[in-house]
């Protein structure tokens, strides 16, 4: 099993930024993709980006495609999302875990699982 801890939120004006960090210990960390997901009130977890066990491959939620960098150091078991030019649709729990199910780098929800506690994203207008 995976534990996952994530760190970094908080409350950012509009255009602002914010480095949010993912620490991993448990099971071995650089064999699996990692993804971040967030969620608003009122909403559904959506995805936002993963990134391969490598760290080549990313994907991106097209919302946040050009603003946002996944990226990871297996050697210190962290994944990390970088988010710039941040937009008041941004403010949400973010919340990274680990892909357990499916192909490939997957965006499905349900497809990850070992979920950390979240981070609180707050953007203000």
């Amino acid at each position: 099993q995976v534990q996952l801890v994530e760190s970094g939120g908080g409350l950012v004006q509009a255009g602002g930024s914010l480095r949010l960090s993912c620490a991993a210990s448990g099971r071995a960390f650089s064999g699996y993709v990692m993804g971040w997901f967030r969620q608003a009130p009122g909403k559904e977890r959506e995805f936002v980006a993963a990134v391969s066990w490598s760290g080549i491959s990313t994907h991106y939620a097209d919302s946040v495609k050009g603003r946002f960098t996944i990226s990871r150091d297996n050697a210190k078991n962290t994944v990390y999302l970088q988010m710039n030019s941040l937009k008041p649709e941004d403010t949400a729990v973010y919340s990274c875990a680990t892909q357990t199910q499916g192909w490939g780098i997957s965006r499905t929800v349900y497809e990850y699982a070992y979920w950390g506690q979240g981070t609180q994203v707050t953007v203000s207008s």
